[in-house]
């Protein structure tokens, strides 16, 4: 029984994962663009972004590069959220739905299930804005902006001509990055989502279990991507400059991009950053919680 507990972690952080990603990936798109533009080829808001993409049709435009991650993400999702409730299971963390969350387990499990995922997620993450990032602008005559010297028509051109050149190490750029913003968004992601969900079950036991969970993820989601927005965006320009073009690593980075555009630049893309978040984690915490109770699993989370 236990190894087939262990399986339906995985199945369950594989759907409630790429269920997530189909809701989120048009606000993803504009995230990062927003993130990715450089000083004096830049949009006027959030708006104007919105508008441009949208000029591009929805396969070229707010679901350019959806195919990667979405068959992909099923498999980074498992990867998470088995190893995080997997982890709470090796750590003796077996509580019951009335039960109070165990604030240092989660902490852990949440790194573990963070660290665990990058093998599989960092490819994907790459190949994902390298051809959102090549959306154009309407106010250059450049094709592509800057940041990236290559068009690629999809993500098999792309990932191909990334290996020819810079053999596989390339699928890999921001990795670190990556780490500095996975890390924390899962820790807080998980400890968050515990807490609200807990708290608004034992306070508010009148209202629907699945209103509360969907809005405890929804919370969780905007919380832990406020905290880590920084690294959101020098991420996204680390991996967007694929080729090494512009930044040699992450703090070469962060230093000409706060010195160019100020400090702003780190939080530039917020308010598309926290509608995507609250919408895809609050469907993909629904969706996971709900698959545990349908597989009969009595993890932690959600009552």
């Amino acid at each position: 029984m236990e190894g087939k507990e262990v399986l339906l972690d995985y199945l369950a952080g594989a759907i409630s994962g790429s269920a997530g990603m189909v809701f989120g990936h048009p606000l993803d798109t504009v995230k990062c663009q927003m993130q990715v533009q450089q000083a004096g080829n830049q949009y006027r808001g959030v708006w104007d972004c919105c508008l441009t993409i949208h000029r591009q049709g929805l396969s070229k435009g707010f679901f350019r590069g959806l195919s990667w991650p979405l068959f992909s993400y099923g498999l980074v999702n498992s990867v998470f959220f088995g190893t995080y409730a997997n982890t709470l299971k090796l750590l003796g963390v077996r509580t019951s739905e009335h039960s109070a969350p165990e604030f240092l387990p989660i902490c852990v499990a949440g790194s573990v299930g963070g660290l665990a995922q990058l093998g599989v997620s960092v490819p994907v993450e790459v190949m994902k804005v390298v051809l959102q990032s090549q959306i154009p602008h309407p106010d250059t005559h450049h094709k592509t902006l800057a940041i990236n010297r290559d068009y690629y028509t999809g993500p098999r051109e792309g990932a191909l001509d990334i290996v020819r050149s810079k053999g596989l190490r390339g699928l890999y750029r921001g990795t670190i990055s990556q780490m500095y913003r996975d890390i924390p968004a899962s820790v807080s992601y998980f400890l968050i989502f515990e807490y609200c969900s807990f708290y608004s079950h034992r306070y508010l036991p009148s209202l629907n279990s699945q209103l509360m969970n969907f809005m405890s993820g929804g919370v969780a989601g905007v919380l832990s991507w406020t905290l880590i927005m920084p690294f959101d965006v020098i991420k996204s320009r680390v991996q967007a400059d694929v080729k090494g073009n512009m930044f040699s690593g992450v703090w070469d980075c962060a230093l000409k991009s706060v010195r160019n555009e100020g400090v702003a630049v780190l939080f530039r893309g917020y308010s598309a950053v926290a509608t995507r978040a609250f919408l895809v984690n609050s469907v993909t915490l629904l969706a996971y919680v709900e698959l545990l109770k349908a597989f009969g699993l009595r993890q932690h989370m959600g009552s």
